[in-house]
């Protein structure tokens, strides 16, 4: 009876957007069907087989794949260079330090993605003004006039970017974290013999904070896979279909003209399997911590 309360909003947070999530995915539903107009009609495993065997989806799944790692591999060497560096800190000037970059991470995803929006803009941007500075040998001409949106290259590298700047910071204070539970016995032994930081950092540090490592590298995951409002605005809505991730994709689908939000759904699901997946590789971990703690 204890337990009643947390799993009624479990399920009404939760449960009930991905059973609705789930029956829509198998129903053909446009707007007449949303305003009750017209009954949803069943079409089983149809909008299924139409996503997967779309190459569109495929190339989606891809950009998505590849922005994800590249978000995830960056986030976790920057959060973890300067973990190391606030460990290396006074008292002071570390909280000081932590407490800026967590200003990073405190930002609304819209107000990160303006940011860079303007600092990439072609023709007034910081960048580009910055780039055009630079000798044309080393960098090439004309960066002051270069849309950096009008490719999805370019566009995902300006995300992969903003997202990085906004989530390094999280990394970083769980890897300090996790430094002021190592003893300094074990990094004084490794001075006495003559290690050098890189030695000192895979062999003593890197081992000890493994579980963290495992556990921020699995939520890097699930939070990069599903980016959406960075994406939206950096792209510019849904016109440039090439930019598209899993989340944009599924969107575009539901809001389409007509609407589709049976396709949507099904787009949705297929991401929520995937989240679903790392997720609970993620609980996996934090069991197996607790059974050795």
């Amino acid at each position: 009876m204890l337990i009643a309360p947390t799993v009624a909003i479990i399920a009404v947070l939760i449960l009930y957007p991905i059973g609705q999530l789930v029956w829509m995915s198998f129903h053909k539903i446009g707007t007449r069907e949303v305003r009750g107009l017209d009954p949803a009609q069943n079409v089983g495993f149809k909008n299924f087989s139409t996503v997967l065997g779309d190459d569109f989806f495929w190339k989606v799944f891809l950009n998505t794949v590849l922005s994800a790692a590249a978000m995830v591999v960056l986030t976790l060497i920057v959060g973890t260079l300067v973990g190391l560096l606030l460990n290396r800190l006074g008292r002071r000037m570390s909280l000081l330090v932590s407490s800026g970059a967590l200003l990073a991470w405190a930002t609304p995803a819209i107000s990160s993605a303006i940011v860079y929006k303007w600092l990439f803009t072609p023709g007034g941007g910081l960048v580009p003004w910055l780039l055009d500075l630079l000798p044309d040998w080393l960098v090439g001409g004309g960066w002051e006039d270069y849309n950096w949106f009008s490719e999805p290259l370019t566009t995902y590298v300006v995300l992969v970017l903003c997202v990085v700047w906004q989530s390094f910071p999280f990394i970083a204070v769980s890897v300090l974290a996790g430094l002021k539970s190592v003893p300094g016995e074990l990094y004084e032994a490794a001075r006495v013999d003559g290690a050098s930081a890189w030695t000192t950092f895979w062999q003593i540090t890197f081992p000890l904070l493994k579980p963290v490592f495992m556990v921020l590298t699995v939520l890097s995951i699930i939070w990069d896979f599903k980016v959406f409002t960075q994406l939206y605005f950096l792209s510019g809505g849904t016109a440039n279909r090439d930019s598209f991730n899993l989340a944009m994709y599924a969107y575009s689908e539901a809001v389409a003209f007509p609407a589709k939000y049976g396709l949507g759904g099904a787009i949705a699901l297929v991401l929520t399997v995937i989240l679903l997946v790392f997720t609970g590789f993620y609980v996996r971990v934090l069991v197996k911590q607790g059974e050795v703690a």
